[in-house]
């Protein structure tokens, strides 16, 4: 809703801002809308010679209907607050205590609109950053997460480097440089450095974020020029993130950012790029929600692709899984497959590494609505001690046991297309080609209609001289789906029964060989082909 303005009254701490703008929103919604509408500078709501205290400004000369405002500061005062100037965290920045918004009679009294109060039902107000201040009493010991030495040692990342976090919207370049120093004399191996998170969210323009991550970056690279750096981490989006329009009209977050990187010849600091995947809204999750998966990943990859970053900057995710809010969705076979699909169309459409987030044991709890689930792999007893296995645990076990080889090898993922489909065109069987470093073929088949099951045959086919192969000889099939897991809901948790294990077995195949795809399941199939062609794979 609109409300007639003409004045502002802002009460300043130390620092302040010395340069800054009043504007207004001509659209209707600058936080869902970004490209729908622009900011207007008041007319009296340009400043550059702000001397802080508490002002009131007089925006224009009669009121007029505004709904969104923003002050945006370019220019601090750098002068220090009652902490003094030790630290210098107390002396950069800006600091508001009190916004006061309204209109001006003609005898000068202030007549406010704004709702006052310490709580969330204040004014609604949004902040693109926040104080870098940290203090013993800020911790939280129901809520923070462990140290790194636990991190590091509870045997969670199995001796293997790890990609870790800096806190750069929360904190300061030496904080994280510390800490990087800190895990180097520790002897911690780290495989990439992720520059904060969900800069996005934070509504932080493209273009503050460059200039921080330039900033960590050059005193991360002083402890470690070889260090690989990257971000912005996005939240699990399904398009391109837009933000408010420059001076050109580019309206594209991360088309921004790259050019603001190579505006500073800094493009070689992003040495790969990670976002989060929640592809699905919370609370509206069918079984045809399968169907979109390998789309709505191959698409925000390309989308990514086409805002700037460069084929040779590698895609991570750091964060994943069905929805941002966990349900009875994860952990029945359900959530098995969606996993399966996932990790399966990522690397097709040219991922690089993905990192399921959620592998502590966390136990279910309420999700969407009254919905029991877990974004873990176990149900835990009130000590968090595992109890049972979800349907992930079994999907990553297919992925990262049965499908890629383990280890470091490197592996080549081909193209694979299916042409089983339901009367309505949806794709029920998706599949997914790897040839692994031992130099066998391993197929990873999801059956995602929940009814039936399919009897296929496996084509290997080279595109340069249209020739077919298949499976040939000893063939290995791992299948996990609705006959081995069953999720049991109660009002309280639920279990599962029966809780695995995969069915296993060996077929001698030939080039006329049928593989059964049991109702609800992902099946590997893995072994050598006629000829040894390195080709991409159909079913049909």
């Amino acid at each position: 809703m609109s409300h007639p303005i003409d004045a502002i009254r802002i009460a300043w701490g130390e620092p302040y801002a010395r340069r800054y703008l009043v504007q207004y929103w001509t659209g209707e919604d600058p936080i869902k809308q970004p490209t729908k509408g622009a900011w207007l500078t008041f007319p009296s709501g340009m400043i550059n010679d702000g001397a802080g205290g508490t002002k009131t400004l007089q925006l224009t000369s009669s009121p007029m209907p505004v709904r969104y405002l923003r002050i945006w500061m370019t220019e601090s005062s750098n002068t220090c607050d009652s902490h003094g100037s030790a630290d210098r965290r107390n002396c950069v920045g800006y600091t508001i205590r009190e916004i006061y918004l309204g209109t001006i009679s003609p005898d000068g009294k202030f007549y406010d609109l704004v709702r006052h109060t310490p709580d969330p039902d204040q004014t609604t107000t949004y902040c693109s950053s926040v104080d870098p201040w940290h203090q013993p009493s800020d911790i939280n010991d129901k809520r923070d997460q462990v140290g790194f030495d636990l991190f590091y040692t509870s045997g969670y990342t199995r001796g293997l480097p790890a990609m870790i976090p800096i806190a750069l919207i929360y904190g300061t370049p030496e904080d994280s440089a510390n800490q990087i120093e800190y895990l180097k004399a520790r002897g911690y191996p780290i495989s990439f450095v992720e520059m904060g998170e969900e800069a996005d969210g934070q509504y932080m323009l493209p273009e503050d974020y460059g200039a921080l991550y330039l900033q960590w970056a050059k005193a991360l690279h002083k402890i470690d020029p070889k260090i690989r750096l990257g971000g912005p981490v996005f939240q699990g989006v399904n398009e391109d993130i837009q933000v408010w329009p420059d001076a050109q009209g580019r309206t594209s977050w991360l088309g921004r950012f790259i050019d603001y990187l190579k505006a500073h010849n800094r493009l070689s600091d992003l040495a790969f790029m990670s976002f989060e995947h929640y592809p699905f809204e919370p609370c509206k999750i069918a079984w045809s929600t399968l169907y979109e998966e390998p789309e709505r990943i191959s698409h925000i990859m390309q989308v990514w692709r086409d805002d700037g970053v460069p084929a040779a900057v590698p895609f991570y995710i750091s964060e994943l899984n069905i929805a941002w809010n966990s349900s009875e969705a994860s952990v029945d076979t359900f959530g098995a497959l969606w996993l399966a699909d996932f990790a399966g169309a990522f690397f097709a459409a040219g991922g690089s590494g993905l990192y399921y987030f959620h592998y502590p044991p966390m136990g279910v709890h309420p999700g969407c609505g009254s919905s029991i689930g877990t974004f873990g792999m176990f149900t835990t007893d009130s000590n968090y001690q595992i109890k049972q296995y979800t349907s992930q645990y079994f999907a990553s076990q297919l992925i990262t046991r049965e499908w890629v080889q383990p280890g470091n090898g490197a592996h080549q993922i081909f193209p694979a297309e299916s042409d089983v489909h339901d009367p309505a065109g949806n794709v029920l069987v998706t599949a997914y080609a790897v040839h692994r470093p031992d130099g066998q073929w391993a197929l990873m088949i999801v059956n995602k209609d929940q009814e039936n099951s399919h009897a296929v045959r496996i084509d290997f086919g080279d595109g340069a001289d249209k020739s077919e192969s298949s499976f040939s000889g000893p063939t290995d099939m791992v299948t996990f789906g609705s006959e081995q897991y069953q999720w049991h809901p109660t009002t309280t948790g639920g279990t599962a029964d029966p809780d695995g294990p995969a069915a296993r077995s060996r077929i001698m195949a030939a080039a006329n060989t049928t593989f059964t795809l049991p109702k609800a399941s992902i099946t590997v199939l893995r072994g050598k082909i006629a000829g040894g062609e390195r080709a991409p794979a159909k079913s049909k």
